[in-house]
């Protein structure tokens, strides 16, 4: 149709660096070292929590084969009940922990 603009125009909208003295440059200011360090306690507290629990909840009888959901589902119950599917359960967990540790020794503070 004559009367619309083009969806996709044919030359790039051109956009400028910003000035190393900008003011808009100067609000993205890192946050302060404190909250840096305390993001990071509770990312690394999270995830090895929680890696732990998906490592071990597969290998607790009492919450995994007992429980109401699996024993409703024999299909699902069969699948779950294999070691192989544990294992990689566990595995996941494992996987959890690697990255919060990870997480913790490539740390370095943004100022």
């Amino acid at each position: 149709m004559p009367g619309q603009s083009q969806l996709f125009p044919d030359h790039e909208p051109a956009v400028l660096p910003p000035a190393p003295g900008d003011p808009a440059e100067t609000k993205r200011a890192a946050a302060p070292v404190w909250l840096q360090r305390l993001s990071l306690f509770v990312l690394v507290l999270f995830c090895v929590y929680l890696g732990v629990l998906v490592m071990l909840i597969p290998w607790w009888a009492r919450v995994w084969d007992h429980n109401l959901y699996i024993q409703s589902h024999p299909a699902l119950a069969s699948v779950l009940q294999n070691g192989a599917v544990r294992g990689m359960i566990s595995g996941v967990g494992l996987l959890d922990i690697w990255i919060g540790i990870s997480e913790a020794v490539h740390y370095r503070d943004y100022k």
